[in-house]
Parts: C-alpha cells; structure tokens; sequence
C-alpha cells in the first residue's frame, strides 16, 4: 500500500511541476518516488519465470503427451500416423497463431467477435512490450503471453485429431486445421478471454478453456467424425487400443502439463495459480476413481483404460473452476464429469453408433459442458469456493449456460464448413485399401514400430 501511496504522489507531483501557476514553487520527484513511479510498470520477473515455465509444461502436453496419448489407443498399424497429425496440426496452428491468429484474438481493437489485424506478424510487439495480469501495474513480457496462448490454439488443434485418426488424410487434417483455427478457435478465444469479447462481458467463468478448448475440441471432432464417416469394419469388428502403456505415458505427460496449463492462466505465481495447481491435482484424482468406481458398479472390472479416461475427464472438467473452485468443490466436479462421461461413453455413445475414435466429444466435448456448467457452483462458499457471501450460483449457471450454447453452436458451424472445405480440397478419407492397410504405410511410407 505504501509502495502505491509514494507511486500517486510522485505521479502528483510531476503534473504540478508541469503546471505553469506551480512551475517554480513544485519540489522535483525525490529518487525513492521515480523508483517507485518506475517500479509500477517494469515487468515481474518472477511471474515472467513462472510463466516461461507453464508454457513449456503446455507443449509437454502436445508432443509427447497427447500424441501418445491417442497414438496408444490407435491400432498398430495407425499409431505413426496419429503421431505425425498430432505433430503436423500443432505446429501448423503455432505459425498460423503468431502469423495472425494473436492478432484475430487479443488484438488491440476490434468488436465482440473479433479483433483486428492490427498485430498481424506480431506487428508493434517487442522484448519490452507488457502484457497485462489480473493485477494492477503487474505486467509480463508479452512474448511470453503470445507463446503461452499459442501452446493452447495448437492443443485444441491437436485435440480434435482423436475424433477422425484412423481414416482421415493428413492433409485433410492440415486443411480442416488452418480453416477451423480462422473461423472458429480465434473468435472463440476472443470472444471468452478478451476485453470486450461478447462471452467475457457477460461474465462468464472459464479459468483455463473449458468453452475456448474442450468444448470447442469436443464438438468439432464429433462433427468431423459425422462428415467423414466410421472407420471401415466399426463397429462390428474388435478395435483395441494397441498400447495402454502408451496411453498411460500419455495420460501422465498429460497431467503434469495440465499444472502449466491451469495454473499458468492465473499469469501471476500467486495464491490463486496455487490453488489451480492443487485442484489440478484432486480433480483428476477424483476422475480417475469415479471412472473406475462406475465400471465397478456396471458390472466391469476396473481398467486402465478406464483410469485414463477418469483421468482426463477430471482434468476437463476443472480446467474452468481452476482458480474458480476450492479444493472440495474440484473433487466434486472431478467426479461428476467421470460419472457423466462414462455414461455417455459406454452407454449412450454404442446407441447413437458415434464413431469419435478417442472418445474427443466423449471425453472433452461433455466433460467441458459438465465443468462449465459446475463452476457455477465450485465458487459457492460453501464447498469452499471464492464467491462473495452474496454469490448467486442460479444467475451465474444462466450466464454459463449461456456461453456453453454459445461455444456449442459457432463451434460446430464453423467446423462444419472447415470440414466440408477440406474434404471438398483433399477427399477427406484415404481409400478402402489404404485405410486396411493402414494410414503408416499409406500415408507417411512409414511404420511405427519395425521387428
């Protein structure tokens, strides 16, 4: 408060000094004050280190950990093939993001759908450009921000490969990819995260991307999976998962990701990305049970397969209560989405004959509704959540309703176009032959394993 008080005074004493009536009377800023007035927007090193950090746990997220996440549920003959298009679209989105997608997303101006082009090819941007935090005269590099966002448009991109592997192209994906981030990922994104963005005036609650990631991801792979059609012999021939080690793996790179990927959207080192750090925690753990308590109860063993799945379905769902939920409200959002998900996984899913390989819309599309939709309640106090005494959990459940139809909609419109785009350029799905031969050999010459 101090520091605050000498910053005023010295701002005060400098309009003064330039004031004529006060030209001569006015004392100069002492050294201490000019420190101060200085120190008020230098950047903080300590969360610019913080962040370097979360953002480099994203990309641990994408390669390796969801590649061999979906590569291990992926037949033998597929798993270089997922590899490669989880590595080819995230990477397409990173140079797509910095070419013009920042821009579109967090530009200086624009409306509630969309910003400018102002920063195309991160025009205006330096090393001693300042991103805004969610505290006042706290700044970072706006690099790091930049590269931060990036790691979350390249995910998302990447996320909805699990819904169409196994049968689309690669340069069907390559397309589908840089059309979908255009018309549908930065718009999203601006719409939930930026100033002035429709979804973020109406107050809505995502911490982490529970609409701008997983809903997104999830719709958007169910849409795919619906134009391009199932995979030849599904479901009436066996299709297991050809690792569960591999998954595993990537269920564990995945996890530990996920503490940059939440606790990094605090963009402070502080008590709140703390608290994200620790619901990242209970939340998955508690997705991990219920998953496999809820095969117990049907009926089935518990399985790994399972465990990974409770896994990510509790990570889903936290991703927006992060910092919006106290420990407990995370362990019951965590179970929830596992209990929903696997109900429409195992149950609803095999009805309505979806053919979403990994489970994208199962697993994230749902899980994101779910946690969306439960923040409005982790905030409640009394499950330990940060509302005020007077927070109102039914007008905060309107707004997240609200903006889940909104991410449901222009998701699945949008991707719908990028899909029908991509398949008009690229056919969409290798041949017959092709796909029982398998897309390694098909489509990259290449084997995943060689004995």
């Amino acid at each position: 408060m101090m520091d605050k008080i000498k910053y005023f005074a010295a701002a005060g004493l400098a309009t003064l000094a330039a004031s004529p009536a006060f030209a001569l009377e006015a004392p100069a800023p002492t050294a201490p004050a000019m420190a101060a007035a200085e120190a008020a927007t230098t950047i903080a090193k300590g969360d610019t280190a913080f962040m370097i950090i979360a953002t480099v746990l994203v990309m641990l997220m994408i390669v390796p950990g969801l590649a061999l996440f979906y590569g291990g549920l992926a037949r033998t003959k597929n798993m270089a093939s997922v590899l490669t298009q989880v590595l080819g679209v995230a990477c397409l989105a990173m140079i797509i993001w910095v070419t013009y997608g920042y821009s579109m997303a967090f530009g200086d101006t624009g409306n509630a759908f969309i910003a400018d082009f102002g920063k195309v090819f991160l025009k205006g941007v330096t090393a001693d450009s300042g991103a805004a935090t969610f505290s006042d005269g706290v700044e970072i590099p706006e690099y790091i921000f930049i590269a931060f966002q990036m790691t979350f448009a390249a995910i998302t991109a990447g996320l909805v490969v699990g819904g169409t592997m196994e049968r689309a192209k690669f340069s069907t994906m390559m397309v589908f990819t840089a059309i979908w981030l255009t018309i549908v990922y930065f718009p999203i994104a601006h719409m939930v995260w930026a100033t002035g963005g429709l979804i973020f005036d109406w107050g809505a609650l995502d911490f982490a991307g529970g609409t701008v990631v997983h809903i997104n991801a999830g719709v958007s792979a169910l849409v795919g999976c619906l134009i391009l059609g199932k995979r030849i012999g599904y479901p009436k021939e066996p299709m297991p998962p050809h690792s569960l080690t591999m998954t595993l793996i990537g269920t564990g790179l995945l996890w530990v990701g996920w503490f940059g990927f939440n606790g990094g959207s605090e963009l402070e080192a502080d008590g709140v990305a703390s608290l994200a750090v620790l619901n990242t925690f209970v939340a998955t753990a508690s997705g991990v049970l219920f998953w496999m308590l809820g095969e117990k109860v049907t009926g089935h063993k518990g399985s790994l397969l399972g465990g990974c799945s409770g896994a990510i379905a509790g990570l889903v769902a936290v991703t927006p209560a992060a910092g919006n939920s106290g420990p407990f409200g995370a362990i019951l959002i965590g179970a929830a989405a596992a209990l929903v998900c696997f109900w429409f996984v195992t149950m609803l899913k095999p009805k309505l004959g979806l053919d979403d390989t990994a489970d994208v819309f199962g697993i994230h599309g749902i899980g994101g509704i779910v946690g969306s939709l439960g923040t409005a309640f982790t905030m409640m106090p009394a499950i330990g959540g940060p509302g005020d005494a007077d927070y109102n959990a039914i007008a905060q459940l309107i707004i997240q309703a609200k903006a889940v139809g909104v991410a449901i909609v222009w998701a699945a419109v949008g991707a719908a176009i990028a899909w029908f785009i991509a398949k008009l350029v690229t056919g969409g799905r290798v041949s017959e032959e092709k796909e029982r031969d398998g897309l390694d050999l098909s489509e990259h010459g290449e084997r995943a394993y060689n004995y």
